[in-house]
This record gives structure tokens, C-alpha cells and sequence, in this order.
């Protein structure tokens, strides 16, 4: 909370406008206060933008924003001092920006954190032994960086002087949250009325939609089956046990998935933990073995031969590539839902060379798929993985 004496004047809002910030999780938190300002017919806040040199700040749709001063130059004690950023943020070590950020804490500021701001809070070390949030796409990375902190996958989190958000229309439900703490449900109601914000969302709320949205099927048994694997990523799943937590059999559950998703069970597992790796790598500075076990792969060759047919290239490429920065949406493989993210082929088309070989033998040798192919197959299959560093911890011994 913003922990100021009353005296009338308006609360001052500083926002630090970061490279790639994002627009809608900004103006989502501008115009609640200036919308509150103008119905209250009070001057209850103000606010001023900041960017690292007092240049123009370009947001991720490429607009520039004019800020007012650079985060150094002298003013008045802000209130609340927000960081607004967005995508590319995973490198994002400005010492002087967390400098400043520390020196705001000390003269008693609230902090907040606009999408991926939480990260640059925590990076300064301003989040510890408080809840904190971020957008969903940057979680896995965030929790892989700031293990000790207590991270939530709400809507936001206000908690003391610290308020964080997962970004976009999030920020529009925080900042009427704030308003409502410091001015009273009536503003708050009429704030949100005027900004068309039917919904006003509580700070627990979920931050994605509900599975049968996001993958356009509504069959509760592959539901199910889906929420299973996004849970057991690290660790995969049989597809007996899969089967059996979801209460048929694999047989049927095969079925179900051709039905529904157009693809089978595996496939479809393989693919999230595939994203998941991804986002791993764009995200963290772990190695690409490390991100293989933590994408329930053991073997690095293993993983980097499935990454590369998935997504036409090596798992080092697309670390370096700083446009892929955003995960996509749950792939639905023939749904209802979006196409598939991923250039996988048609549904009908069997898998390119050499994941389909590799998936021939994978399934005659290992049914779960987790067994690392013999080095003499290995080059045969994928002659480039062997610029990949192999499991040091042996070939057959399953991830624990």
C-alpha cells in the first residue's frame, strides 16, 4: 500500500519507462488515476514518466513515449515508484537502474512492477519476504532465477509497500484495487464503471483462461489428461499412469486425443514440454543439459534432436534469437482452438527426418520415449548432435 499522510496532496506516481515496456499494462495503470482525479473532482494523483536517460521510451509495439526526466535527474519524493516493462527483459541488468531502484526503497517509496517488473525489483533485491507476480510467459524463468521468493501466478499482488501485476488488463484490476484501499469502494466502482471494466477481477483471480478455452475442446477426459501433463513437465508421465489418473485406458486415451487434438498423447506432451524448454532457454542462463532435464528430457542429444525438428533449429539458435521472447498460446493440434504454434506437419503427415525415425525406435525400445538412443543410432539419426554436451550422468538412469 501506498503509506502516506493524508495532507490533501496528491499521491505522486513515478513510472520508470524501460526498453520494450508494455502499453497495456502502462496506460492500464495511468488511467485509473487520472480517471480518478476527474471523478472525485480532486487532484488525488499525479504522476510523472521516467525513462534510464530522459530519452524517448520506445514500448514493445514500437510506439515512443515522451518521459518527462530521466530517472536521475532531481524531484520531488515520489510515492510510489512503478517499473514498467515487457518482453527482453531476461538480460536486463542495468546496474544504475537498480542503484536508483534501491535509493527509491530507501526513501520510504512503495515499489511496483508492471508485467515483467517484478523482475527487475527482485533483480535489485526489493522482493524478498514479500509475494510477488509476473506475467505467466516469464514464470518458469523467474521462479528458476528467484527460487527463495514467493511467487504467485495471480492477477497481482499487493503486499506492503510492494504491488506487482502479470501485465496488460491486470494492471487496470491492481490499480483500482489501490484506488479502493486509499479512496473507498464508491471511487473505485465508479472508476472502473467509467473505464467500461464490467469485471473488476480480485487479486487471486487466475491469470490464463480456463484450459477448454485456451485448447478449444471441451472433452473433460482430455482436459483432464492435458492438466496432468502441464503439471508433471519436469518429471513426464507414462501414458499408463496418465491413463490411469485420468481414469481410462491408454487405449482409450489414444482414441480420445486423435478425436479431439488430431495427434496422440506423446505428441502432444512432447510439444509442451518442447514450449517449456523454449521458454527456458530465452529465459534463464542455464545450460542447454540443464534445460533438458528440466524439460523431462535425460539425454542433451535427445532433447536438442527433438527441439530442432520441432522448431526447425538448434536450442542455442533460438536463445539468441531476441524476437521469440513470448511463449504462444497452449497448441489445440486441431481443435477448436489455434492452429498448432509450432511448425509441426498436418496431423496425417508423419513427422520429418530424423525425429520420425527416432520416434519409431523410442517407441518400439521405450514406450514413455525417455530413453536416450545408443551413440552409434544417435549419429546416424542426427550427425549435429554431437556438438551437443552429452549426459554426464549416464544414458538409461530416468530423471528423478
Amino acid at each position: 500500500m501506498i503509506d502516506v499522510e493524508r495532507t490533501g496532496a496528491p499521491r505522486l506516481f513515478r513510472f520508470l519507462l524501460l526498453p520494450h515496456f508494455s502499453m497495456l499494462a502502462f496506460t492500464s495503470c495511468v488511467e485509473p488515476l487520472r480517471t480518478a482525479n476527474r471523478l472525485s473532482g480532486r487532484s488525488l494523483y499525479a504522476w510523472t514518466l521516467l525513462s534510464v536517460d530522459g530519452g524517448p521510451a520506445r514500448a514493445s509495439n514500437g510506439i515512443r513515449v515522451l518521459p518527462d526526466q530521466s530517472m536521475e535527474a532531481p524531484g520531488q519524493r515520489a510515492d510510489a515508484v512503478v517499473v514498467c516493462s515487457g518482453v527482453r527483459m531476461e538480460g536486463f541488468r542495468d546496474s544504475a537502474v537498480l542503484a536508483w531502484l534501491r535509493r527509491q526503497a530507501r526513501t520510504g517509496a512503495a515499489l511496483g512492477g508492471l508485467c515483467t517488473g517484478a523482475l527487475v525489483l527482485a533483480r535489485a533485491g526489493l522482493l524478498k519476504g514479500r509475494r510477488c507476480t509476473l506475467h505467466w510467459e516469464n514464470m518458469e524463468g523467474f521462479a528458476e532465477e528467484f527460487p527463495d521468493l514467493e511467487i504467485t501466478a495471480t492477477l497481482f499482488e499487493i503486499d506492503g509497500d510492494r504491488f506487482t501485476c502479470a501485465g496488460g488488463a491486470a494492471a487496470l484490476d491492481m490499480t483500482i484495487a489501490l484506488i479502493r484501499a486509499e479512496h473507498g469502494a464508491e471511487l473505485a466502482a465508479t472508476v472502473a464503471d467509467a473505464l467500461i471494466h464490467t469485471g473488476v477481477r480480485n487479486p487471486d483471480d487466475p491469470q490464463r483462461l480456463a484450459l477448454r478455452d485456451r485448447v478449444g475442446v471441451s472433452q473433460p477426459k482430455v482436459l483432464a489428461a492435458i492438466a496432468c501433463m502441464e503439471a508433471n513437465l519436469e518429471t513426464p508421465l507414462a501414458l499408463d499412469d496418465l491413463a490411469a489418473d485420468v481414469g481410462v485406458s491408454a487405449r482409450q486415451l489414444e482414441r480420445l486425443f486423435q478425436k479431439h487434438m488430431r495427434t496422440t498423447p506423446a505428441r502432444y506432451y512432447l510439444s509442451l514440454r518442447l514450449w517449456r524448454a523454449r521458454a527456458l532457454l530465452q529465459q534463464t542462463a542455464l545450460t542447454v543439459l540443464q534445460v533438458a532435464v528440466a524439460s523431462g528430457f535425460t539425454s542433451a542429444s535427445h532433447f536438442s534432436r527433438c527441439y530442432r525438428a520441432f522448431f526447425g533449429h538448434a536450442p542455442k539458435r533460438g536463445r539468441s534469437n531476441p524476437e521469440a521472447t513470448r511463449a504462444p498460446p497452449l497448441p489445440s493440434f486441431g481443435g477448436r482452438g489455434t492452429a498448432p504454434p509450432a511448425p509441426l506437419p498436418p496431423p496425417d503427415t508423419p513427422p520429418d527426418a530424423p525425429l520420425s525415425e527416432e520416434m519409431r525406435v523410442l517407441g518400439a525400445l521405450d514406450p514413455d520415449g525417455e530413453a536416450t538412443v545408443p551413440p552409434d543410432l544417435a549419429a546416424a539419426l542426427d550427425p549435429d548432435a554431437s556438438t551437443e554436451p552429452s549426459d554426464p550422468r549416464g544414458s538409461t538412469t530416468p530423471h528423478p
